[in-house]
């Protein structure tokens, strides 16, 4: 029995059920989950409706990563799967889905960051090397426009890995790239994963 996504398979908003007035149609069907994981990247193509392809994943190690507040998109590697909204078994297999939460290298960052600004995020300051002063007075100028960098972003650095969030549908598109957390929504998500944390050492 074929996978099939009809809408007189399932009940009524009452419970009861709904006559099956016909059988199963080509155009009604669905297929199974890619339940894309970490590792070497492995890919099938899918013939679908209309001759169209999709690319499923199968396997992912890297996606394109955007910082917002920054205006820049990276390409990065994904270390790890930390929160998933919709079922803690996705986290325990580390599947990649879209809305996942995710930890990303934060090394393509850092070297950007270093280059645009001068400064070295996740380190303590230190001697950067000389460049000219007309370079020094360019990124001072880059420092007062952006602004300081949140702190709780910037804490992520040293750790070599920021939290981010996946945009793409890896079983549909066969990428995984998102954005990097910042503001509110990585205060909100850090603190789903401390009560997670701190609910299963309690247990």
């Amino acid at each position: 029995m074929g996978i099939t996504r009809n809408s007189y398979k399932k009940r009524r908003a009452t419970g009861g059920k709904q006559p099956q007035f016909r059988k199963k149609r080509v155009y009604e069907l669905g297929r199974a989950a890619a339940n894309t994981r970490i590792g070497v990247k492995r890919m099938r193509t899918v013939r679908v409706r209309g001759g169209h392809i999709k690319n499923r994943a199968l396997r992912l190690d890297h996606g394109t990563f955007s910082w917002g507040s920054e205006g820049i998109s990276k390409p990065s590697r994904i270390l790890d799967v930390n929160y998933n909204a919709t079922n803690n078994e996705l986290v325990r297999t580390k599947t990649l889905v879209k809305n996942a939460v995710v930890s990303v290298d934060a090394t393509p960052f850092r070297q950007w960051y270093l280059q645009h600004y001068g400064v070295e995020l996740g380190r303590k300051a230190e001697d950067q090397g000389k460049v000219s002063k007309k370079v020094t007075k360019k990124r001072e100028g880059r420092v007062k426009q952006s602004g300081q960098l949140d702190s709780a972003v910037s804490d992520q650095f040293k750790a070599g890995r920021v939290l981010a969030v996946v945009a793409s549908r890896p079983g549909q598109s066969g990428r995984c790239d998102g954005y990097i957390l910042e503001g509110q929504e990585l205060a909100f998500y850090q603190k789903k994963m401390q009560k997670k944390k701190s609910k299963k050492e309690a247990a």
